[in-house]
Parts: structure tokens; C-alpha cells; sequence
């Protein structure tokens, strides 16, 4: 007979900081970067505990989208979130913005399929957010606090698949992300830096996304990556990149994952408190992390068959060359 017993592994916890909003709209215009239509943003302030709502307003009824990881509808490439069939697209952007201007509400108008390109980074939207101004609201700001481990990893004994994600407890946010392409100029990396909106900007939000010149066809085919270009994207042939400006950072590649790695995160609802430590991952694997944390508010711990509660128990897990106690969460996939 199998023994139950809650465990916490994220609790919600109320800080002296108060919630943020912007004072005044915000319109942003340009290509999708996928769709490669024309599309618009108008960001509105929201009052407090609103989170952050998506409305399409280019339908003939507008449906509201709540930034949830419970609304995540695709992942290829891009992290879209919809609601009864209706979906927006490539959000991490945004949302990675709103996260580094301290944005918790808001309500964002969505005309068209899919977010605005801009400049393939978070930075026109920052700029913009602040120069809207932001306006502190009556409610406090809470933080959602990774209290056990948990872990995104492959099944023990997969072959060709070491890609995984994971978050630990710690007081402040953190990553840890190493990635390893086959390209001379990109390569392998490892970034690490406590993140908070006070280095968000400088160290995070400039950083493109990037594509490589030999897969553009094969994208385009499969209705991907049709607004892409110099303008909004880092685009790399067999050994460097085409954007006569270059780099904006010496590492500007894996910040752009960092940047993804926030807006994906921030479909939690919260700003977390943990240190997130990520192998090679992106919009997918991002989404495991933040579903299994919202879904382990708390979580049932099954004693017995670890298999099947997908929970590490009964013996000591080890990965990034630690070892975690028997509590830590560990799901395969």
C-alpha cells in the first residue's frame, strides 16, 4: 500500500514590493517574424492581480488569453499561447520585456496572429514600456519561491538526447544555461548571472534571435520564419554572420536563449525565486519546466514506485554533479 504525502515544492510568497503597470499605451508595429504579416501591439494599463491578458482584437468577437503556461498551444520554434482554437504567437519576447520592466499587469491588444517582430530582441519593447512611463499600484508583488527541485531530464538509459532543465531552490533568480551548436562561430557556452530588472537591459534584452542561412528554405516550407531577415534576426552562414553590424554581445547567441528562457518562465504568472540550470534548451523544454511547476502547487508524493509519480524517492538523484535528497521532482521525458 502506497503512503501519501504532501510535498511543498513552490509556495507563493508576498514581498514588500508593490505590483506595476503602464502608465500610459504603448503601440508597437511591425512584420511577424513567422508569419511574416503585418502586425500590432497596443499595451494598456491593467490594475493590480490582473497578470498580463492577451486580447486578439482583430477578430470579429476578441478573445482573451491569459499569459498562463495552462495556454501554451505551440512550441515549435516559438512559444504560442491560445484559448477555444484562437492563438498568438511568438510571446517570449514580450513577455521577457515585461519581466525586465517590472511589468506584473497588463493588458495587451493583439492585432494579427502573431507578436511583433521589431528587432528580434526585448529591447524596442523595454525602451518602449519605460517611456511610457510605469505606475506602482496599491497591491504587493508576489514571488513564486522554489522550495524542492525540480528536474526536466531524458529517461534513464535514452541515447542522443542530453537536453534537460531543471530549477533549485535559491533567494533570488538565477540561470545557468550552456548550449553546444555545430557552428564554428557559435559553438559552445556557458552563461551564469543572478537576473533582476536591474540588469535585464543591459545584459539581457538587446541580445536577436538567430537562424542559420541553410535551414531559411526548409522554415519557410514548413510556414515558418517568413518575416525574418536582417532587420529581426542574426543570420549565419557556414562561418559567421551576415549582419554587417555583428554582435551585439561577444555571446550575443546564448543570451537570446537566456532572454527566451525568461519570457517562457513568466507564463508561470510570477516572477520566480530558484536558480533555473538549463542544457541546450528552448521553447519546448522551457514549457515542461513551467507547466511542472505550476503543476506542483503542491504535488502528491507516491511512496513506493518513483516511475510512476515521476518522483525521485528512495534513493539520491545526481545531475549538474549534485546530488539532491529524495524529495527533489524529477520528470522524464
Amino acid at each position: 500500500m502506497e503512503d501519501k504525502k504532501t510535498i511543498k515544492r513552490t509556495v507563493i510568497a508576498e514581498s514588500d514590493e508593490f505590483q506595476n503597470t503602464v502608465r500610459n499605451i504603448v503601440y508597437l508595429k511591425s512584420v511577424g517574424l513567422h508569419s511574416g504579416k503585418d502586425v500590432s501591439i497596443i499595451i494598456k494599463p491593467a490594475p493590480a492581480n490582473s497578470g498580463v491578458v492577451f486580447i486578439r482584437k482583430d477578430l470579429p468577437s476578441p478573445v482573451l488569453i491569459k499569459a498562463d503556461s495552462e495556454n501554451i498551444c505551440s512550441t515549435n520554434l516559438r512559444t504560442s499561447i491560445g484559448r477555444n482554437g484562437v492563438c498568438i504567437s511568438t510571446v517570449e519576447h514580450l513577455m521577457s520585456a515585461l519581466w525586465g520592466a517590472g511589468i506584473d499587469n497588463a493588458f495587451i491588444e493583439v492585432y494579427g496572429e502573431e507578436i511583433p517582430a521589431l528587432d528580434g530582441s526585448a529591447k524596442i519593447y523595454y525602451e518602449a514600456i519605460n517611456e511610457s512611463g510605469i505606475k506602482k499600484l496599491g497591491a504587493k508583488r508576489k514571488y513564486l519561491k522554489i522550495l524542492e527541485p525540480i528536474i526536466i531530464a531524458p529517461a534513464e538509459g535514452s541515447e542522443g538526447n542530453d537536453y534537460s532543465i531543471a530549477v533549485y531552490p535559491a533567494e533570488d533568480f538565477e540561470i545557468s544555461y550552456s548550449m553546444n551548436f555545430n557552428h564554428p562561430f557559435v559553438g559552445s557556452g556557458l552563461f551564469e548571472s543572478q537576473i533582476s530588472t536591474v540588469n535585464f537591459y543591459a545584459e539581457i534584452s538587446k541580445a536577436r534571435t538567430f537562424g542559420f542561412l541553410k535551414e531559411v528554405e526548409l522554415l519557410k516550407k514548413n510556414g515558418l520564419a517568413l518575416g525574418g531577415s536582417l532587420d529581426n534576426a542574426l543570420v549565419l552562414n557556414e562561418t559567421g554572420v551576415l549582419n554587417k553590424e555583428g554582435l551585439r554581445y561577444k555571446d550575443e547567441f546564448i543570451r537570446h536563449k537566456v532572454l527566451d528562457l525568461i519570457g517562457d518562465l513568466y507564463l508561470s504568472g510570477y516572477r520566480i525565486k530558484g536558480k533555473v540550470v538549463a542544457k541546450k534548451t528552448g521553447h519546448d523544454m522551457n514549457a515542461k519546466l513551467v507547466k511542472a511547476i505550476n503543476d506542483n502547487k503542491p504535488k502528491m508524493r507516491l511512496r513506493g514506485s518513483s516511475k510512476s509519480a515521476g518522483i525521485v524517492n528512495n534513493k539520491k538523484a545526481q545531475l549538474y554533479g549534485k546530488t539532491f535528497q529524495p524529495d527533489c521532482l524529477l520528470v522524464n521525458y
